[in-house]
């Protein structure tokens, strides 16, 4: 090995040894003063698309270029307070989904868009659906503006709706009856009813149908009770049943190879089930009544958000500014990535309307179903529905017990913020 070499490795053993691993994965800085440097989560398929939208802007020549920088979301999140704090380095705009807002101000990471939104009459309400455009402000000021509002809806096996099934998509609302009345069937012939896929929306979207809130004054969380403990139960009746797919179970498997009815997941995962060879449609969130006005479809919003800087460079901001009102009538690469664009102006384009996750935007009533359970501290609820999911449906442990851990958790991390 050549000296140099030897040298090179010598000193990357020791800057990583000594966990300085960012000099080998450097935060990225604007080129030039005349661009506007963007974080976001978006890796994957969802990078490709977003890399797509900002080349189309930067193609329109705007006097400040966009710079798409896409983070592995853990990464991502880990470096914001760090990177704020160090006052060096903070890019000149940021994606974060919108649960993190409240949180974020309150911590003193944001700064707010009111300021400049009397030059930018185009980004008011009107112009964007309302659950993703009211949650993106806080304490009386814009924090947040909506790039999309993504849903956990239900995708239905086509042939086996038919043979298990046959009424039950007749209002485009599925109940949990008329699961476990399909699911009763079907598993005759070793067909799973539902399968059991990312516990966070399926409980949010039942607890959210009971009425449940997860806080009463905005602070302490309101976890452990009645309701709570009936959306538990209603999922290991199915569960114990066999109705829905069993512990160890892979139901995204099993939906691909014709074995099960229904399976709920995010709208986002539409375009790798469409890689499949299984002919389904998409429908609802499963519902407790059939009553459209009382559904709810899970939700989230992947929001814009300027974070803080010690001083803010207003023709950067406003150049920002303008680069969010282009998204907004130019969201269909978006769209074609699977997601909901949060712009009203979408509903109206012909490409987009015939897309399968539209009916979400393009009916009234469909879009009032979309709810996003906004709790400042939802992290920490997210992280223990995350890690334990489905411990108490499959009989790991007791409701009462699942149900006591998350509200002391919960709790505890609240309590710990509190006296920081």
């Amino acid at each position: 090995m050549k000296k140099a070499q030897i040298f090179g490795a010598i000193i990357a053993s020791f800057f990583l040894s000594f966990g300085l691993t960012e000099v080998f994965n450097p935060v990225v800085h604007a080129d030039s003063n005349k661009e506007i440097v963007f974080w976001n989560p978006f890796t994957g398929p969802d990078g490709t698309s977003m890399q797509k939208l900002v080349n189309e802007y930067n193609k329109t020549n705007p006097e400040y270029k966009v710079k798409n920088v896409s983070l592995t979301e853990a990464d991502m999140y880990s470096k914001i307070p760090t990177i704020v704090n160090s006052k060096k380095g903070i890019p000149d705009l940021q994606i974060v989904h919108v649960e993190r807002i409240k949180d974020y101000v309150n911590n003193g990471l944001l700064d707010n868009y009111n300021p400049y939104l009397d030059d930018f009459s185009d980004i008011n309400k009107s112009n964007y659906v309302p659950e993703a455009w009211n949650n993106g402000a806080y304490k009386g000021k814009r924090y947040g503006v909506p790039l999309d509002i993504h849903t956990t809806f239900m995708y239905y096996n086509k042939g086996l709706v038919k043979k298990y099934a046959p009424h039950a998509l007749d209002d485009n609302i599925v109940t949990f009856d008329e699961i476990k009345a399909a699911g009763e069937k079907s598993q005759k012939d070793g067909i799973t009813g539902l399968g059991l896929t990312w516990w966070k929306p399926n409980f949010l979207s039942l607890y959210g149908q009971l009425g449940g809130q997860l806080t009463k004054d905005g602070k302490n969380p309101n976890l452990n009770n009645q309701t709570s403990r009936k959306v538990l139960r209603i999922y290991k009746g199915l569960y114990d049943q066999k109705i829905t797919s069993q512990d160890g179970q892979d139901p995204m498997q099993l939906f691909l190879t014709n074995k099960e009815i229904f399976f709920p997941e995010g709208i986002w995962m539409n375009n790798q089930i469409k890689e499949s060879d299984v002919k389904y449609g998409v429908t609802n969130a499963a519902q407790l009544s059939d009553d459209p006005d009382k559904m709810v479809n899970w939700s989230s919003s992947h929001q814009f958000v300027l974070l803080k800087q010690p001083k803010r460079d207003k023709a950067k901001t406003e150049a920002t500014l303008k680069f969010l009102s282009w998204v907004r009538t130019n969201s269909l690469e978006w769209a074609k990535a699977g997601q909901n664009p949060a712009t009203l102006a979408i509903t109206k384009d012909k490409e987009y309307r015939k897309m399968q996750q539209s009916f979400l935007l393009t009916d009234k009533t469909e879009q009032e179903s979309l709810k996003i359970f906004n709790y400042r501290y939802n992290g920490y609820l997210a992280d223990y529905l995350d890690r334990y999911a489905y411990d108490s449906v499959f009989g790991k442990t007791s409701i009462s017990s699942y149900l006591n851990k998350l509200q002391n958790t919960v709790q505890d991390e609240v309590d710990a913020q509190m006296t920081d």
